[in-house]
């Protein structure tokens, strides 16, 4: 293809000391800048119909600029990155071009620019005092950096191994002004919704930008962090694969975070590991994710790769508290509610179950039986032969059928309604069946399910292990 050339883009570092005032105005001039870039450019570059080679060039680079812009903006924007590294599944580029999408954007979970050693330190003392007199040793060279702060180990002075989490400084007023900024609000979530099929999903969009604010807020308070993993670290405390590090709660402040220190494999290191292993990870993710929920009303709202790290004896430490939603009654038994019925046939009672929660309105010009027949289809994990073993592309598959179902079933989606309470679960929802696809892992799932969702007796190894640790218990969600 003559003539065809791919803009240049100005090199620079990407390790960033803080998150200042530029996050007011900057970030949002920049999203947009960048979305007005890559839409011009894919215009052209749908005209000049270039060569598969050069047509993946360009999205390689176009998905690199959005790495670097999340990655440097850190806060609300890297958050936007991080789910869109799991759920990019947009028609404004052909489905074989996503997965470079959701490479690039990977490095979100791993791989966030960190900051000086110096800004570390001043943190530090400010929020604890001086470094030498609270640890016997800190490693200045972080283990993690993420979209509020950074991880570093250290050892106390009793020789116990500990990971500290810093804020970066100025995070809370550079975040706090994205949360009230309702322009660049609207555009990262106008790009959430570009990403995803047609026909969209119907919702609440102030109130979804609400909801997201909330949980976005509380991730910038370390000491609500504090008190989520301090409960988590309380109902798992033993368990045989679900690990949750105990806090060191005198050495947390607002913006300083300890914890005992935990290893393990990574992400990358575990999708090399044995299928064996792989499926073991696998219904240990799927069980913290809806077995906290069913037990305890608790939902762990950022279930990404790099909050997960992988033990050769099949079992799983989960990182990162800091986005916990709190479910009450039915919202806590909604997959109950829906999938008893949805299981047993019953279309009377999969409808009303749906109005239940809200996700449909009586109104709504959509028959019980279409209504029974989306979900059908939205509960394949569970209602299809087992064992069933979940694929990228089985996964894809799924996100996919939720919002863009076939034939008839369409008009669901069309009156559909996602209550805000409910913006998580989705986000949770699309994590966990990413990752189950990644793994490519296989379970009889609907057994496992049907433990939480109906009081089944156990079939599994984990299963029965789970249910001796809880047995006696009183584990009703909240009313």
């Amino acid at each position: 293809m003559s003539g065809f050339q791919f803009p240049h883009d100005a090199g620079g570092s990407r390790r960033r000391g803080d998150c200042d005032e530029r996050g007011r105005v900057g970030r949002s001039v920049r999203l947009l800048r960048l979305t007005l870039r890559t839409a011009c450019e894919a215009a052209v570059v749908g005209r000049l119909k270039p060569s598969e080679a050069e047509l993946r060039r360009f999205h390689e680079r176009t998905a690199e600029r959005y790495a670097d812009l999340f990655g440097d903006s850190k806060g609300v924007m890297m958050k936007i990155g991080q789910l869109l590294s799991l759920a990019w599944a947009g028609t404004s580029f052909a489905v074989e071009f996503h997965p470079i999408y959701q490479d690039a954007l990977a490095c979100l979970h791993r791989d966030a620019p960190p900051m000086h050693a110096e800004l570390t330190r001043a943190t530090l003392e400010r929020e604890l005092g001086q470094v030498d007199r609270t640890f016997a040793h800190f490693d200045w060279e972080p283990l993690a950096a993420a979209s509020i702060g950074q991880v570093h180990s250290a050892r106390l002075h009793n020789g116990c191994p500990v990971a500290v989490k810093v804020q970066y400084p100025g995070a809370f007023t550079a975040i706090d002004a994205d949360l009230k900024n309702t322009e660049l609000m609207a555009r990262m979530i106008s790009l959430l919704v570009s990403c995803l099929p047609e026909p969209r999903l119907s919702f609440d969009l102030r109130g979804f930008a609400r909801e997201l604010r909330i949980r976005f807020a509380e991730e910038l308070d370390y000491r609500a962090e504090m008190a989520n993993q301090a409960e988590f670290a309380a109902l798992y405390r033993g368990h045989p694969f679900i690990h949750v590090p105990e806090v060191v709660q005198e050495l947390c402040s607002g913006r300083v975070l300890c914890q005992e220190l935990a290893e393990g494999l990574s992400w990358e290191q575990a999708l090399g590991a044995s299928q064996g292993l792989r499926d073991s990870w696998a219904e240990v993710i799927w069980r913290f994710a809806y077995g906290s929920n069913a037990r305890f009303g608790l939902l762990h709202g950022d279930p990404h790769p790099g909050n997960c790290l992988f033990h050769e004896d099949g079992s799983v430490t989960f990182l990162d508290y800091g986005c916990v939603k709190r479910f009450h009654g039915d919202q806590a038994r909604m997959l109950t509610l829906i999938g008893v019925p949805c299981a047993n046939g019953d279309v009377l009672g999969t409808w009303e179950a749906c109005m239940r929660l809200g996700f449909m309105q009586s109104s709504a010009p959509i028959t019980p039986e279409l209504l029974y027949a989306y979900w059908r289809g939205a509960l394949e994990l569970y209602l299809a032969e087992q064992p069933l073993t979940v694929t990228p592309e089985l996964a894809a598959k799924w996100r996919e059928y939720r919002l863009s179902p076939p034939g008839e079933q369409i008009e669901v989606v069309r009156h559909w309604t996602l209550p805000p309470d409910f913006a998580m679960m989705t986000r949770v929802e699309t994590a966990i069946y990413a990752m189950l696809g990644q793994l490519r892992a296989s379970k009889d799932w609907l057994s496992i399910s049907a433990e939480y969702v109906d009081g089944a007796e156990p079939l599994t190894p984990m299963g029965k292990l789970d249910y001796d640790f809880f047995d006696g218990r009183d584990l009703a969600p909240r009313p």
